[in-house]
């Protein structure tokens, strides 16, 4: 198994949230992380539309995902979302991350949103910091 999958198998066992909210890791590599939810009901508010917490807490994960499969653990410092589409319970949407930059203590990701028609619905940014701490010490 590569360190990328190893990385994300081992933090998606411990994240209760994420496996609450029903996420499917689709692909990941050491800069990226393809990530898919299926919208439920009681994602949904007032409104009948998927709460914002919904679309931003894939995103986050989707960055936590990215950020780590690298091998060395780490935490975001900054986030922010924009909502381009309403989301509707029963769709399935899917995060991408693009890594943007890259140095020994900080990375810069970009998750786009999309629904099961390909359109986006929502914009990521997230900064993360590195730490020197590795997953696997012994790797």
């Amino acid at each position: 198994m590569d360190l990328a999958k190893k990385v994300v198998d081992k933090m998606m066992s411990g994240d209760a949230f994420s496996q609450w909210l029903g996420i499917e890791v689709l692909e990941v590599t050491p800069i990226s992380c393809k990530l898919k939810l299926k919208v439920r009901e009681e994602m949904t508010n007032g409104f009948k539309i998927a709460h914002g917490g919904i679309t931003y807490s894939l995103a986050d994960s989707c960055l936590a995902f990215a950020a780590n499969a690298d091998g060395l653990q780490a935490v975001s410092i900054e986030t922010s979302i924009s909502h381009t589409k309403k989301v509707t319970s029963s769709d399935t949407l899917t995060a991408n991350s693009k890594q943007i930059n890259k140095s020994s203590k900080t990375a810069l990701y970009y998750i786009t949103i999309t629904n099961q028609n390909n359109q986006e619905v929502a914009h990521f940014k997230g900064t993360v910091y590195r730490t020197k701490k590795k997953w696997f010490p012994k790797n």
